[in-house]
């Protein structure tokens, strides 16, 4: 099979969809990649570690998205969607629930789109979100911290504290694999941490793991609303696969809060947890509303494209060799958690929650096999 691994040009994205094992991996099987110029540049990854590995390096986007299965990182910017067409596979994190726009313009383009996002295993887990929610989580509150100082806005409050004066409040809503990588860096920092969760398992399992270091409550309008006055920074975490995220902040408790006080929405891919989010960028991050200072950076990882890059591309390159040697049909019909990735084909959208979202007809994967 052709293969294409274009240049990511959203602003700021420095991953790269496939490391140069993964192109071994592929020309070991018989499989023909192509890789745009510079595209693993910022990630630490030459076209020479391109073309040592079996790839070919191609002069720009249009000779890479030739290919008949297109492996990248981020949902196809407006430029890239129009370079798709019917029978190719498109196999990235799309985020469609939030984004009409692409959706609309995949379904025209009649290509087959496989979302990373929503691709299961067997423990009911997300394998390809995973990896990059952990690395969200682990800078959020790295990101926080910065957005706290006063010459960005900030309260001025340091995270951990000082002997003598107290450590920052940290709010986390959501206790999946995000909140859990965000309240591990924060009690590290030695923040005063408390993680909100719907999941009483779940609430059990953090307080097992840490050990009474953060508290753990069930979230509720009511419980948030509590905590929202006290905290200095607040780190939304809240997932629900495939759907927009819930609106769990709303403007007016902007009101409510510590002036200065920060707000990071790790959920900002999926439209964001908090009423006055909007995405940002790694050049532009952060916004003041109502004294309230918003990170909302829609590509988090990418800021440590290295890691990143290759801890995405451990998780998605078993996915990508299945792709490749059965075609996304058979692949799909074999393994059911790659089908649950399943997200447009051929100008039928195959994701209800999206449809749900967007207002759109949709059937389930099933039904485009069957």
């Amino acid at each position: 099979m052709k293969i294409g691994c274009p240049r990511e040009i959203k602003p700021q994205e420095f991953r790269v969809g496939l490391t140069p094992d993964a192109v071994r991996e592929l020309a070991a099987r018989g499989h023909s990649v192509s890789v745009e110029t510079g595209a693993g540049a910022d990630a630490g990854f030459a076209d020479e570690d391109y073309t040592a590995a079996g790839a070919t390096i191609a002069a720009d986007a249009v000779e890479v998205f030739a290919a008949e299965l297109i492996v990248k990182v981020k949902e196809p910017q407006p430029a890239e969607r129009a370079l798709l067409r019917k029978g190719q596979v498109l196999f990235a994190y799309l985020h469609l629930a939030p984004d009409p726009d692409q959706t609309r313009d995949l379904l025209a383009s009649g290509v087959t789109a496989i979302a990373y996002e929503t691709v299961t295993d067997a423990r009911g887990g997300l394998p390809l979100l995973a990896p990059m929610s952990e690395v969200a989580g682990r800078l959020a509150p790295q990101v926080g911290a910065w957005t706290l100082q006063k010459a960005n806005g900030g309260r001025g409050v340091l995270l951990g504290g000082v002997p003598g004066v107290r450590p920052a409040r940290v709010l986390i809503i959501g206790g999946g694999v995000v909140g859990t990588a965000a309240a591990r860096v924060a009690v590290g920092m030695g923040a005063n941490v408390t993680v909100l969760d719907r999941s009483v398992p779940r609430l059990s399992h953090l307080d097992d793991v840490f050990m009474g270091k953060l508290t753990t409550q069930y979230s509720s309008a009511g419980a948030i609303a509590d905590l929202l006055p006290a905290a200095d920074l607040v780190i939304g975490a809240v997932l629900i696969p495939g759907a927009a995220a819930p609106r769990l902040v709303s403007r007016a408790q902007l009101s409510t809060m510590l002036p200065g006080a920060a707000m990071v929405d790790v959920a900002i891919d999926q439209g964001g947890c908090f009423e006055t989010s909007r995405p940002t960028t790694h050049q532009d991050p952060i916004y003041e509303v109502d004294g309230i200072m918003h990170y909302c950076v829609a590509n988090m990882p990418g800021a440590v494209a290295r890691t990143s890059t290759q801890a995405l591309g451990n998780a998605t390159l078993p996915f990508v060799l299945a792709l490749a040697d059965k075609g996304w049909r058979e692949a799909a019909e074999a393994d059911p958690h790659l089908r649950a990735g399943l997200a447009v084909h051929a100008g039928t959208l195959t994701s209800p929650p999206v449809g749900e979202a967007l207002g759109i007809e949709a059937v389930r994967p099933e039904d485009v096999l069957a």
